[in-house]
């Protein structure tokens, strides 16, 4: 099978842009694999020097099938250029892996993404493919499913995104009207209906909250691994979505995930295990705010 075609979302960062791409070169499909990078363009006013940074950079890839930049002329920000971008993708190719400028893949990232849409390619209840695991405090089934879909290193096919529905409202109806508001949120441990609110109140612009809930109200999953692939290397106040405080970025499985055919429901050991995350990352310790404050004045 040809490994689908990787869509890179940049902007203004080069030194993250770059160590995006030099993890995803270490990856043994990526010389197989097509990139088609999609460089956003400068906001009205801002200075475009890191922009073009980002694109001198990009100009001298290699170490893949082949790479195509999309230069976009003005800013469309990132929720329209992802989305752009992977409608783009699958209307040519059927299927997209997807990265942003800040993640770090392991050598095995591609690896277990192309298997994964492989085996479950006409399994119309499984959406996509997911390569970051939350730093858990738990040792995890080696892959499981969750309902829904996720944002961090992913894949999906042409007739995954087909549902994706980018009306916000409808997605809060959708939730609501069903009494499942609970059980999106986690077990109302991490405030993603708070972020659909916030999408239709224009706080916010967000395509993950919106492919989350998309793929949730249509009772379809997504595969995980048991560790993670992908290290997201944002955290540092750089990106546009990001908080304030710093949180170090987690290592990357240093061994192939290995992908077999599983019974697609939720795993629930799983969810239990991202619903105590959430409700420790949402409650942390004065301790760990301090450190996390101290990490950002210290970086450097």
């Amino acid at each position: 099978m040809t490994p689908a075609p990787i869509a890179l979302f940049t902007y203004n960062r080069p030194v993250h842009t770059r160590k995006t791409v030099e993890a995803l070169q270490k990856n043994k499909l990526s010389a197989q694999s097509d990139l088609i990078v999609f460089s956003d363009g400068p906001k009205e006013g801002s200075s475009s020097e890191q922009i073009e940074q980002v694109r001198n950079y990009l100009s001298t890839i290699q170490h893949f099938n082949s790479v195509s930049i999309v230069e976009r002329k003005s800013n469309y920000g990132l929720s329209a250029n992802i989305l752009d971008g992977v409608q783009q993708i699958v209307s040519r190719y059927g299927k997209v892996v997807v990265l942003e400028d800040d993640q770090v893949t392991s050598p095995f990232f591609l690896d277990f993404i192309n298997e994964g849409l492989r085996l479950y390619e006409n399994d119309e209840n499984v959406i996509s493919i997911h390569g970051y695991l939350l730093p858990v405090n738990e040792t995890l089934p080696g892959t499981f499913f969750l309902r829904g879909a996720d944002c961090f290193g992913w894949a999906t096919w042409k007739r995954g995104w087909d549902i994706f529905q980018p009306d916000a409202s409808l997605l809060l109806k959708g939730l609501v009207e069903s009494n499942q508001c609970e059980e999106f949120d986690f077990n109302g441990s991490y405030p993603y209906v708070q972020m659909l609110k916030d999408q239709i109140a224009g706080k916010t612009s967000s395509w993950a909250i919106r492919w989350y809930a998309s793929a949730f109200l249509k009772n379809k999953y997504t595969l995980y691994p048991g560790k993670s692939l992908v290290s997201n290397i944002g955290g540092d106040g750089t990106g546009t979505n990001n908080g304030f405080e710093y949180s170090l970025p987690a290592p990357v499985a240093s061994e192939p995930v290995k992908v077999s055919r599983i019974e697609v429901s939720q795993n629930i050991q799983a969810y239990r295990a991202f619903c105590d995350y959430h409700r420790k990352a949402m409650n942390p310790s004065l301790w760990k705010k301090i450190r996390r404050r101290l990490r950002m004045a210290l970086k450097p």
